[in-house]
């Protein structure tokens, strides 16, 4: 049996396996090989075969935003009017073969965006180019979800459905669990907080089921199984995801006043580049660094707000100090800051003072 019917087989028992106390055991079990038959099913083929074209895009600007979406929903048409890119759209599915990228420049950041081809249900296990495309979309930072309104739901549910079978996890934090396997001494089970889904035995079940048999353990909030055996595998991506709802006008107003209120949404119809583009890029920005921005002072006139340092949110003077030039750090003595991270302005202070939104810096060398 390959692997992909053994994938069917236990997802069948899994669905057909009534949830209660009593086959939680067993649930935990089949939710551990379905994991471990799934990564199999994403390792590379030892046979050299032809490469594709077009994926192998090099990540650039300050953030990559990834698009994904099934076919013909305006993936294309939204590239071109977001960025200075042309990318063919048509009437038909499957315009898009290849990763076309574009550049977003909103406030001093450049965000690159790509053009995904349009992937189909069963992408995960390989088809329509579909691992090339969910391969690309684990190296971004921000997945925007596009989606046909006059469809309903259907279609954000096979796409979550999707990303979730090969590690993706949309709009969600890494479990906290501390877990480390050991050379000896067996399960060291313990948690700080109540736990309703997971208990010990469970717990050492699903190890056992990796071939785990000595390990610390440590539960600091009320986890699931599927999240303990996403700490096990280690390889699953966090990332936050934007559902842009395109199509809007072939519905009613009641409908696109539902789709709009919910989390994570925006509701679009494509006529030209308007403010729309503002708002996704801000909040495409807001979620892949925090837009934290620090800038370098002038002393003839006032800073220049709109030529920024975008970094991550928490990042140090270190940091700003290495975006600046690899060899600044060796030579930083101190450094002033202005704005919100400091009790008074300007505040002197070392490489490990943590930068805030709009912050200015001036950095004094040895």
């Amino acid at each position: 049996m390959g692997i992909l019917e053994k994938i069917a087989e236990i997802e069948k028992e899994i669905s057909r396996t009534q949830k209660n106390k009593a086959t939680e055991y067993h649930l935990g079990l089949l939710k551990a090989k379905l994991a471990k038959y799934r990564a199999q099913l994403l390792e590379p083929s030892k046979s050299a075969g032809a490469k594709g074209e077009g994926f192998d895009v090099m990540k650039s600007g300050d953030a990559r935003v990834a698009l994904i979406g099934f076919p013909s929903v305006g993936k294309s048409t939204f590239l071109s009017l977001m960025t200075s890119t042309a990318s063919e759209a048509a009437s038909y599915e499957f315009t898009t073969l290849t990763c076309i990228p574009g550049v977003i420049e909103y406030k001093g950041a450049n965000i690159q965006l790509l053009d995904l081809p349009g992937i189909i249900e069963g992408a995960a296990q390989g088809k329509g180019r579909g691992r090339q495309v969910i391969a690309v979309a684990r190296t971004a930072d921000v997945v925007i979800m596009m989606l046909d309104a006059t469809k309903g739901d259907v279609q954000r549910v096979l796409l979550e459905k999707e990303l979730e079978s090969v590690g993706i996890r949309l709009n969600r934090t890494k479990p906290n669990i501390y877990f480390k396997p050991k050379k000896g001494g067996g399960l060291s089970y313990n948690s700080t907080v109540p736990l309703t889904h997971c208990s010990e035995k469970l717990v050492q079940l699903i190890l056992h089921e990796y071939k785990i048999f000595n390990a610390e353990v440590l539960f600091r909030e009320d986890s699931t199984p599927d999240e303990f055996i996403d700490v096990i595998v280690g390889n699953r991506v966090y990332m936050p995801c934007l559902y842009v709802y395109n199509k809007v006008d072939q519905i009613s107003i009641e409908e696109v006043d539902r789709l709009a209120r919910r989390p994570h949404s925006v509701v679009i119809r494509f006529v030209n580049k308007s403010s729309f583009g503002q708002k996704l890029s801000s909040y495409s920005l807001y979620l892949c660094k925090g837009e934290v921005r620090s800038h370098l002072p002038s002393f003839i006139s006032r800073p220049d707000f709109n030529d920024a340092i975008i970094m991550r949110r928490g990042a140090t003077v270190e940091h700003v100090c290495h975006r600046i030039h690899r060899t600044l750090a060796s030579q930083f003595k101190y450094a002033l800051v202005w704005g919100t991270s400091t009790k008074y302005s300007p505040q002197r202070v070392g490489l490990t003072h943590i930068m805030e939104h709009e912050d200015v810096i001036q950095i004094v060398k040895k």
